[in-house]
């Protein structure tokens, strides 16, 4: 593909490059990053929070750009001469990186959801792929945990991936015969308009509290960034799904209609379209009654927690949006599977004790995970967590009052420090814990935790997840929950992991 039939896709005027005699060259690639530059490359210097792109112009241009892409209020090194060069300046270079890589790579799915929130975008991805898996759709989501696909799964670092790092990602999807993607759609994602290189059919809300502050400064904003997943990324003619449950459902709600999206919403209250009558509990199953869209009905749900039917439920409705019959939907609830790190069942340590990790790493989620769990909990609910450097400082405290406030026993140890002074974080987190202890070192909290179970116990592990490294001092190095659980576990002689 030449450049001008590329930046056909971008609502930008051209007219500026016929004279450059760029018309006929070819595109070899796209990136934002200059490192990446190779000859024939589109560079795109997106502006940043710290660094704005176009300070690398120079390099892209001696590595062989063809083409360099940068904002109207951007600003070029002082030395350099842009001169004769082929710089084009627009508005919006985050959606011109999107549009551009949509359109180099060039893939078409048959439907494409997306959902947003602050907490259950990785659940909700995951089920969504199963329902659709059950519906004897070629499925995969890609997110947070990385890819999960028809051939396995890979680790990710980022909920919402670059442009053209997720148009790869779906390119390889698409020759294994992916036709259903499911993304998350982070604030950060939405904002900077990643997602923009696909036509999204089904988007969906789930719930949004304090988080990413350090980057949107108020919640406003968050909230407002969040929207943008109705408001323009949905396709005309697209659906809304909307936990109606979260206060902020009724916002959303109203931003979808706006659009003239179709919607379908969910939650206990009798106006929504899918109405959840009750939940009851079933060993570490729960059983929910629901009426209205799908008709009266009853489905097992194999997971813990009321948040979790929540997500279950969001995911069910997407794919019914998607063109998945009831039937099917309801069919394939009970055969879920939770997703990595996300209220995950992952071992015993005696009779009637769990031990569950989760990613829950703001105080309205941990707030959240600890609630889910209580009603199954015969003993004691023990939680390890802590909190991560280089963030939002105000949250840090409130880890600890709710740790204090909804478990018996609370294990403050470190999270992902970064730069920081891990007992600095750690004391400000433990400053109204009086129910625990502080314990240095993940893996240590972790042996800890283990050691002190009973029977009837439940130890939650929060905050990292899925992750496979923990930041320190800059550094990242191996660490997993994991492994950490199954090492306890196995020095413990307590008991085995599933």
């Amino acid at each position: 593909m030449n450049v001008l039939e590329l930046l056909g896709r971008i609502d930008e005027p051209i007219a500026d490059f016929l004279y450059m005699n760029l018309g006929e060259k070819q595109v070899a690639g796209i990136t934002a990053d200059s490192r990446l530059v190779e000859k024939g490359f589109i560079f795109v210097g997106v502006p940043g929070s710290k660094v704005d792109g176009a300070q690398y112009v120079p390099k892209a241009l001696a590595q062989g750009a063809i083409l360099a892409i940068i904002s109207d209020h951007s600003k070029l090194p002082h030395d350099f001469d842009p001169s004769g060069k082929p710089i084009f300046r627009l508005e919006d270079p985050h959606l011109a990186l999107a549009s551009l890589a949509g359109a180099f790579y060039d893939v078409s799915l048959e439907k494409v959801a997306a959902v947003t929130g602050t907490n259950g975008k990785t659940s909700i991805a995951s089920f969504l792929r199963q329902i659709w898996a059950s519906g004897g759709k070629c499925a995969a989501n890609i997110g947070t945990i990385g890819i999960e696909g028809p051939s396995g799964s890979s680790y990710g670092g980022l909920t919402t991936p670059d442009p053209v790092g997720l148009m790869q990602s779906v390119s390889a999807l698409a020759a294994e015969g992916v036709t259903h993607l499911a993304l998350e759609a982070s604030s950060h994602g939405l904002d900077q308009k990643r997602l923009d290189c696909l036509p999204v059919d089904v988007g969906a809300f789930t719930n949004l509290t304090r988080d990413h502050l350090d980057y949107h400064r108020t919640f406003e904003n968050y909230r407002a960034a969040k929207s943008q997943i109705f408001s323009r990324l949905v396709r005309e003619g697209g659906t809304a799904v909307i936990n109606l449950d979260d206060e902020n459902g009724p916002y959303f709600l109203d931003v979808a209609k706006k659009r003239g999206l179709n919607c379908l919403t969910v939650g206990h209250d009798k106006s929504a379209d899918l109405v959840i009558q009750s939940i009851a509990i079933d060993g570490l199953h729960q059983q929910v009654s629901l009426s209205g869209l799908w008709g009266e009905v009853l489905c097992k749900v194999p997971l813990v927690g009321e948040f979790q039917v929540s997500n279950v439920l969001v995911a069910g409705l997407m794919a019914y949006a998607s063109g998945i019959e009831a039937s099917v939907v309801l069919g394939a609830i009970p055969l879920l599977k939770g997703a990595c790190g996300r209220m995950e069942l992952v071992g015993h340590a005696g009779a009637d004790s769990a031990i569950y990790i989760d990613y829950s790493h703001t105080p309205d989620s941990l707030e959240v995970a600890l609630k889910a769990l209580r009603p199954f909990v015969k003993g004691r609910l023990i939680v390890v967590f802590g909190a991560g450097g280089d963030r939002d400082t105000g949250k840090r405290p409130m880890m600890g009052q709710v740790a204090n406030d909804f478990a018996d026993y609370s294990i403050v140890t470190d999270d992902n420090p970064r730069s920081e002074d891990p007992a600095l974080i750690r004391a400000a987190v433990m400053e109204p814990v009086s129910n625990g202890v502080e314990v240095g070192g993940r893996q240590d909290a972790i042996n800890y935790g283990v050691d002190m179970m009973k029977p009837g116990d439940i130890l939650l592990v929060a905050g990292k997840g899925h992750e496979r490294g923990q930041i320190i001092a800059g550094e990242v190095h191996p660490f997993s929950d994991h492994e950490a659980v199954a090492r306890a576990l196995a020095e413990s002689g307590k008991g085995e992991m599933i």
